[in-house]
């Protein structure tokens, strides 16, 4: 019984020196794991939908949709800035035929961007494993 309670009495000293009670451990690594897969989520999904947003509008303007519907305009407002410098990289006389072939290289490169970013993003969280 005595030495029950010298070891009860010395298990109460390491938590007095060492600040009291421990809470429960973190997995750092994990955590880091998981911060990493939803950056790159978050990064893939956001670059999808600009390709999706530039796909709409080569849809709506393949299908004469009605310029004047709020969604055709928002669709093409957010299109505009998205295509960058492939807005004009070709200049067919057909309007249609510049939309798709234009916009549509667009689209693609955001789907590449969208692959890279999140790949990149998942090797540089790994670095140190």
């Amino acid at each position: 019984m005595g030495e029950h309670a010298e070891k009860s009495s010395a298990n109460s000293n390491d938590h007095e020196a060492g600040g009291g009670k421990r809470g429960p451990s973190v997995d750092w690594i994990a955590v880091k794991d998981k911060m990493v897969n939803i950056l790159a989520a978050i990064v893939r999904w956001v670059f999808l939908l600009f390709a999706l947003v530039l796909v709409l509008h080569v849809v709506f303007t393949i299908a004469d949709a009605n310029e004047e519907n709020s969604i055709v305009s928002f669709v093409r407002d957010w299109a505009d800035p998205l295509a960058l410098a492939f807005k004009d990289l070709f200049q067919p006389d057909d309007a249609q035929l510049k939309i798709l072939v234009n916009y549509g290289i667009a689209a693609i490169f955001w789907l590449i961007v969208s692959s890279l970013g999140a790949t990149i993003i998942r090797r540089l969280g790994a670095l140190g494993k």
